[in-house]
């Protein structure tokens, strides 16, 4: 049976909760179209992050890795189409680092595409009525780590092995605090990530997409 690793965050940044592991919580042990799905949590923390995430790899094996963060800004599901080699964080991690202009990978390529069909995957949540689109950049603060190391480890080790960043907006009490910040339930993030599995599986390259832009 194939297995699917799917990753989130603990809350940073002085939040008591991250909406990217309450929507991934949910799905350790269900079954997407055959295939098995393994959660793990991550800590917000430069390289620790990417231990848990390598370790967590060898733990499971599986044939595809989503990892999911926490975009509070944006105002639907975004898919992630690069991840670039570089740390610039604007406030400190969950250790209190705050590194500046440093390397994920040292001596690594400047940057990985996600392996995912990112364009096929906005195109069916769409479909199924929730808001996403692709993003140009996921940042250069943990995410974006995340995002480069697990494609850079995949590169090297399990080539075979697709992998991908997917971010979702605030919670519904997260964007409270605010007057115009966007929202969106857990139960239609979980939905949204179920909904990505589905298509990674039955997409093994990305498909032309037609009548208007994912972007």
């Amino acid at each position: 049976m194939k297995t699917i690793l799917v990753t989130a965050f603990e809350p940073f940044g002085g939040e008591s909760i991250n909406p990217s592991w309450e929507a991934v919580r949910p799905l350790q042990g269900c079954q997407i179209d055959g295939a098995h799905v393994e959660v793990c949590q991550l800590p917000c923390v430069f390289d620790t992050s990417l231990e848990h995430l390598y370790a967590a790899i060898e733990r499971v094996k599986p044939e595809v890795v989503i990892s999911i963060g926490e975009a509070g800004s944006r105002t639907n599901i975004t898919v992630e189409r690069i991840g670039i080699n570089i740390n610039d964080a604007s406030i400190p991690d969950n250790a209190g680092k705050k590194p500046i202009d440093t390397p994920v990978i040292i001596n690594g390529p400047a940057a990985y595409f996600s392996t995912l069909p990112i364009k096929s995957i906005v195109s069916d949540l769409r479909k199924s009525g929730i808001p996403a689109n692709i993003s140009q950049t996921a940042g250069t603060f943990v995410c974006n780590h995340v995002m480069y190391g697990l494609l850079h480890y995949l590169n090297q080790h399990y080539p075979a092995v697709r992998g991908g960043f997917i971010h979702v907006p605030y919670l519904p009490e997260q964007a409270a605090r605010y007057s115009d910040i966007a929202s969106m339930s857990v139960e239609v993030m979980t939905a949204a990530l179920e909904i990505a599995m589905a298509t990674v599986l039955k997409n093994a390259k990305d498909i032309a997409v037609t009548g208007g832009t994912t972007n």
